[in-house]
């Protein structure tokens, strides 16, 4: 099977949790699935940015990205963030293949080109995508990772998406998870102010996915990632499955 995986939050910040996320990931592509890794790094970014004394701002979730910005998130994204992930999967066992979006043309504004994937995945490795894109004027631009996730599983025509984040899931408005959630509940869930920020563009990401061929999507809190492994062979009991009826 094809998986995507995308990686944020507390996940890329605590080193154990990464390590838990790289062991779970190698162990899947050991078992035969070929996985790719796409990861984001905003609270890095943000942190980065605060040093330079620029302030982040953001727009339903989104960061709102001018020329500099976009400088720093492909010093931070592309770079550290970027070989952390990498050095992480090599740790757990597996090669691992670091790029951003420009490299290879993988991901632009319009197309979207698997050929590097497919080369590293024939070699036994796991490609390591940034969430970085390369516009058709020759600019990079910063894209959101849960965007990038979506449209990665899309053009792989992956099995799979899973977003390992820092929250056990999309809640409902006791607080309570929310196991099962079909797209179409989304709109009542955001009109009624019960999920907001960064789960706004996630669930679009998901939504995104699922109607363009992804077989299934869930969010699962990175602290589980032990379980990536059974998510084909058991219920599990953490994060939401996100459906598309």
């Amino acid at each position: 099977m094809k998986i995507v995986i995308k990686i944020g939050g507390v996940a890329l910040e605590d080193e154990a949790t990464l390590h838990k996320c790289a062991r779970a990931i190698v162990e899947m592509a050991k078992d035969g699935h070929r996985v790719a890794v796409v990861h984001g790094g905003g609270t890095a970014l943000t942190r980065t940015l605060k040093l330079l004394g620029k302030q982040s701002d953001f727009i339903n979730g989104l960061r709102i990205t001018d020329a500099e910005t976009r400088d720093v998130a492909l010093m931070v994204l592309a770079g550290m963030v970027n070989k952390k992930v990498v050095a992480a999967v090599v740790k757990a066992g597996l090669p691992a293949v670091g790029f951003c979006g420009g490299d290879g043309m993988t991901f632009r504004a319009r197309k979207k080109e698997t050929l590097w994937f497919e080369a590293i995945w024939n070699e036994g490795g796991v490609p390591v995508l940034s969430s970085l894109a390369l516009g058709s004027d020759g600019e990079y631009y910063n894209v959101n990772a849960d965007q990038m996730a979506s449209a990665c599983a899309i053009a792989c025509k992956a099995d799979t998406l899973i977003f390992l984040t820092d929250v056990p899931g999309v809640k409902d408005a006791d607080g309570v998870v929310i196991p099962w959630l079909t797209i179409k509940q989304v709109p009542a869930l955001i009109a009624g102010s019960i999920i907001g920020g960064g789960m706004l563009p996630k669930l679009e990401a998901c939504g995104n996915a699922l109607k363009r061929g992804v077989g299934r999507v869930r969010i699962l809190p990175a602290a589980q990632a032990e379980m990536l492994s059974q998510f084909y062979f058991q219920k599990l009991e953490y994060g939401t499955e996100v459906i598309g009826a």
